[in-house]
């Protein structure tokens, strides 16, 4: 065993959010690490306690694992080395608020959230550790009984720092060797800012179009009006990305225009429509908002992006 396996072993990780995506992070870290603590509430509590984290992955086979501790909030946490914050956007300043006395100054927390500005979010709330820049491309998402399905053959994270220090690149390569002894497929990436706009430029199309209309993908594409308008949201979000200086580039819009009509599955549905869908209180700000409040700072016109962000509010009132 490696001496980095070795140190992981004894170190203190925390999952906060137990859906889709922190609940596989859970699965594949507990399985791994003796000294995982995830903060669930309620009857998910319960069922973790008792059943311990059951993990369906079409990747990596049927997981059932039990954590060292569960706890009904971030703030029941000790210190931790590590804290994974998979919660939804509209969550992050309360849980942040309550994981102050989870965080020293040598904590890294990863938060692995839908969005453009989250890092740079958790960095202002906590104010405290090193917080590394995550994304990941997965269909994963939690099942009326609590357990947790991972579908398709790649679960896929994103790290790091824009412009680190050696300090900051040193905890990145330990984030990297902690994913990597727990299985996790991920990558470093030197230019983390342009990882994440890819994916949030794709999101404000593909969540976006698809929870204004209600439609699935094959829905969507079938629809020529809709289709342009899909084409219309992702190229609104990539001149607001180049306006900020993001390094996206051409070919980038073209690889997401070109999964829209040749790669996703008919049925696929987004996040933020089976959230309104539902019922329950979505990210509409994350994916739609934040992208006219910037397009409207650095004076873009974005009228397709405006247009759906005014009635998906209105859905959501």
């Amino acid at each position: 065993m490696e001496t980095n396996d070795i140190e992981n072993k004894e170190k203190k990780i925390a999952v906060v959010g137990i859906g889709g995506v922190g609940g596989y992070l859970a699965g594949m870290l507990a399985r791994t690490y003796p000294h995982v603590t995830l903060v669930a509430r309620g009857d998910r509590k319960t069922s973790i306690e008792e059943k311990g984290i059951v993990l369906h992955s079409e990747k990596d086979g049927e997981i059932v694992v039990h954590p060292e501790r569960v706890v009904a909030s971030a703030e029941e946490l000790v210190q931790q080395d590590y804290i994974f914050i998979c919660v939804k956007n509209y969550s992050l300043e309360e849980v942040c608020a309550q994981l102050q006395g989870a965080v020293t100054e040598e904590t890294v927390i990863i938060p692995v959230m839908n969005g453009a500005d989250t890092a740079e979010r958790t960095r202002r709330y906590l104010g405290k550790g090193t917080v590394v820049d995550a994304l990941i491309y997965i269909v994963a998402y939690a099942n009326a009984d609590y357990s947790i399905t991972q579908e398709g053959d790649f679960a896929d994270l994103r790290i790091g720092i824009m412009n680190p220090q050696e300090t900051e690149l040193r905890k990145v390569n330990q984030v990297s060797a902690l994913l990597t002894n727990a299985g996790v497929d991920h990558k470093a990436s030197d230019d983390i800012e342009r990882e994440i706009w890819r994916k949030y430029i794709l999101n404000c199309a593909y969540n976006v179009a698809s929870a204004y209309y209600d439609n699935n993908i094959g829905e969507l594409r079938s629809d020529p009006e809709k289709a342009q308008e899909y084409e219309q949201l992702v190229q609104e979000a990539y001149q607001v990305a180049v306006a900020k200086k993001v390094h996206v580039l051409p070919e980038h819009v073209d690889a997401i225009i070109h999964r829209f009509y040749y790669e996703l599955a008919d049925g696929a549905t987004s996040s933020l429509q089976r959230d309104i869908r539902a019922g329950k209180r979505a990210e509409t700000d994350t994916f739609s908002g934040y992208i006219v409040t910037e397009a409207e700072r650095l004076g873009i016109e974005v009228p397709v992006s405006r247009r759906m962000y005014e009635g998906l509010r209105a859905k959501t009132l």
